[in-house]
């Protein structure tokens, strides 16, 4: 199974949606296939620019590592050798902190990645689960 283009798009609206909803600075989201390809991306009004690299950086990290940001953040402090060869093995395109969300299917399969940027990474997660629960998919923080 992989992330549809019309569930892609409904976990962004969903995660903006949450982000508008609990006052967030503007996010962007994109979902991510489980190779690691853009399904979709959106930038809110007034985000950032430069704000895709780092959202994709949270999404390409999960999927590719099979390993929510939570995670990559706590194996990063523990490790800081370890995540600093992945990056250089992703041509530094890993960005290993919250907000970076496996998607799994209800077998428990991952099938993608979110990644939300714009606001604390604690709280860019939670715009993303918003968004992952809203299509009925399990995510992994």
């Amino acid at each position: 199974m992989t992330i549809s283009l019309r569930r892609a798009r409904t976990i962004i609206r969903k995660a903006l949606e949450k982000g508008r909803e609990m006052e967030f600075k503007p996010l962007s989201v994109v979902v991510l296939d489980a190779g690691g390809h853009v399904q979709a991306f959106e930038r809110e009004d007034g985000a950032a620019p430069g704000r895709f690299a780092i959202a994709h950086g949270k999404a390409y990290g999960a999927v590719m590592l099979g390993m929510a940001g939570t995670a990559q953040m706590a194996r990063a402090e523990q490790q800081a050798y370890f995540m600093a060869a992945v990056n250089g093995v992703y041509g530094g395109q890993v960005v290993p902190v919250p907000g970076g969300v496996l998607l799994r299917d209800k077998k428990g399969a991952v099938i993608g990645a979110v990644g939300v940027t714009g606001d604390t990474s604690d709280n860019d997660a939670v715009a993303a689960m918003a968004g992952i629960e809203a299509v009925g998919l399990t995510g992994e923080v």
